[in-house]
This record gives structure tokens, sequence and C-alpha cells, in this order.
């Protein structure tokens, strides 16, 4: 052969592929994000068990009252208060999901489709206010609806983003002024 043929044959041919190792590899990449997804929901059972001192969730009462306000949007989860990322999975309160929320003179009653509903009592709100984040979802400044309420001996922030973000202005007010109210109407009984 010719100088010139064996340059022309070099330039045609082709590196044959390793079938057996790019198997392998997609394999051993497919056994590592299982692996992966493995330990992380082992996590979130483990949260779920340290969490677990936490009461039972309250039900809505039969007659709660008239209905101040009324939304709808997503739950983005609870946190402990003051600590936006240090989520609680107890009672499927770290579920995500599309929410109902609905004010009476009774308190806060929190309908989640697919996910378990719970009620909080006027009595155990603490606060409400704009935030930009909590655990696994951070929004823009004053995008999220953040409610702190009490439950067994914690505070716990729960996060909820209407589909008229207009509306969280006038829910942080007729909450902060429902708390207020209940507040001063304790003291007035304490002082009795």
């Amino acid at each position: 052969m010719t100088p010139q043929m064996m340059i022309a044959a070099e330039q045609k041919s082709a590196e044959v592929t390793d079938w057996a190792a790019r198997i392998g590899w997609l394999v051993g990449l497919a056994l590592f994000v299982a692996l992966l997804y493995w330990l992380m929901r082992e996590g979130w059972k483990w949260r779920g068990t340290l969490q677990g001192d936490l009461p039972e969730l309250p039900t809505a009462p039969s007659e709660p009252g008239p209905v101040r306000l009324e939304l709808t949007g997503r739950y983005h989860g609870s946190t402990t208060a003051g600590q936006w990322l240090d989520r609680i999975v107890a009672h499927g309160l770290g579920t995500r999901s599309r929410v109902a929320l609905t004010l009476t003179d009774a308190g806060l009653d929190v309908v989640r489709p697919g996910a378990a509903d719970f009620f909080v009592p006027v009595a155990q709100l603490r606060e409400a206010r704009l935030d930009k984040g909590i655990a696994g979802k951070v929004l823009t400044e004053g995008g999220l609806l953040v409610v702190t309420w009490a439950h067994g001996d914690r505070l716990i922030d729960s996060g909820f983003r209407s589909d008229r973000a207009a509306e969280h202005n006038e829910w942080v007010d007729t909450l902060n002024n429902m708390i207020d109210t209940s507040d001063q109407s304790i003291d007035t009984e304490g002082a009795r």
C-alpha cells in the first residue's frame, strides 16, 4: 500500500463504539440517582419521626361563623417560626398543594385537596406578614403570605400564595386586627 492510500484509509475509518462501557455507565448513573432519591426519602421520613411530638392538627368546627375572607392559591409548607428553612413534615404539613383558605370568627380553615386539611383557632393565631420565602420556595419580596400560629408547644409559620397576590395585604391587615382583638379580649377576661 502506498503512503497516500494509508492516509486515505486512516481518514475514513471510525472508532468502534464500546457499547458495553456506555451501558455500564448508564446503569451506574441510574443506580446513583436511585440511591440519592432513596436517601432523600429516608431523610424526609426521619424528619417526620423527629417531629412526632407535634399534636394532631385541629379540624374546623361545625359552626365556624360568618366568612370574613376567602382565598384560593398554593400552600407552600410550614416551618418552625422564625426559621424559614426548618420545614415541618409531620401530619402532612410539609406537603405542597393547592389551598382554599377561609377566615371566619372562629379561625383560619385550611382546605388542601390531596393533603390533610387543618384549622387554626383564632386564639392560636399569632401574626400575619408578607415575606419572600419559606423552605423550598423563594418569591419576590412580599410575594408570600406567612401566618404564624401556635400548635402544641411550637410556633409554626405557614406559607401561602394567592392566585391573586393583591389579596395578600388585606389578609395581613384582617388577620393582625383579629389577633389584636383576640389578645385584648383575653387580657380583659384575665383582669376580671
